[in-house]
């Protein structure tokens, strides 16, 4: 399954450290990690929140990448919004063994500011 993740520049920077093999750990007071099923949702939030987050450095950036589909398919797809406003929301204590199911690289598609 292809997947999309809106990051700020800190979490850009802990993936090109980790060679873009993987997502860093979430926050504590972030209890899950949620990729995004397109594109299109991925820019909205990056514009939305990323641009407007001084963590996140003012700037978002797309990226794509793809995950292992027997293993993604345990988790249920969650519509948040709109109809494309699709999401999967992944246990932060997940997270590592989520990484482990990343097939190649995290790619950066866009980058908004």
């Amino acid at each position: 399954m292809i997947l999309y993740r809106p990051v700020g520049e800190k979490e850009k920077e802990l993936i090109e450290q980790s060679g873009y093999t993987r997502f860093p750990p979430r926050l504590d007071w972030q209890p899950i990690f949620y990729p995004v099923l397109n594109e299109k949702y991925a820019e909205e939030i990056a514009g939305k929140w990323n641009t407007k987050d001084s963590g996140s450095g003012y700037i978002g950036y797309v990226t794509r990448f793809e995950v292992e589909d027997n293993y993604v398919s345990a988790f249920e797809v969650q519509t948040v919004g709109r109809a494309y406003h699709q999401e999967l929301w992944i246990p932060a204590e997940e997270l590592e063994n989520f990484n482990k199911h990343i097939i190649g690289k995290i790619e950066i598609i866009k980058v908004i500011s």
